[in-house]
């Protein structure tokens, strides 16, 4: 009798013994990697490091939440349920992100105009572009102080840097923006 031939209960107690047994465990782990993986992959349009990433996520909340598993699939397919909504949760994570970029260079933008005008959509993948350009913590600067309406000491606290640090972070941001943008819409 195979593992998809058994009962609920009989699949949760075999993944009882694979998580008590370290040898059984990497066994399965060896057999899921690749299921869990090959269904990222496909999903991430071919981004192996995106992939990856997702995978080693999929397999700590499996390890982590493994009393949640109720038996009624294979563990195979338990395992890409939870690959499906980390890959979800990346997508929602990335779109809140561009939202974030995106209202911040508007503001940037806009600075000494009565009103911003929305930024066609061209215009907005340009600027997006031209944020993920800048090094991550100028970045981070950027958004904390702009979009989050944080005081540079605040962002400082939250970046670990002092206020003099930060706020050479938020000029040398800004300055790498408006050149980076510059480029893109000229191109």
């Amino acid at each position: 009798m195979t593992l998809r031939d058994s009962s609920p209960g009989d699949r949760k107690a075999e993944l009882a013994r694979v998580f008590s047994d370290a040898s059984a465990f990497g066994g399965w782990y060896d057999d899921a990697l690749g299921k869990v993986y090959g269904y990222l992959l496909v999903r991430c349009g071919g981004d192996a490091t995106l992939a990856e990433e997702l995978t080693q996520q999929t397999f700590l909340q499996a390890v982590r939440h493994r009393e949640t598993y109720d038996g009624r699939s294979d563990t195979a397919t338990w395992l890409c349920a939870i690959a499906r909504n980390r890959l979800t949760d990346h997508h929602r994570q990335l779109a809140r992100e561009e939202r974030r970029h995106l209202r911040l260079v508007v503001r940037e933008i806009a600075v000494g105009e009565a009103a911003a005008e929305p930024l066609p959509f061209i215009e907005r993948e340009a600027v997006i572009a031209a944020l993920h350009e800048l090094p991550a913590l100028q970045r981070a600067a950027l958004v904390l102080c702009y979009l989050d309406g944080m005081s540079v000491r605040e962002a400082s606290r939250v970046l670990g840097k002092s206020e003099g640090a930060t706020a050479s972070l938020l000029n040398r941001g800004k300055a790498r923006f408006r050149v980076v943008y510059g480029e893109a819409s000229d191109g």
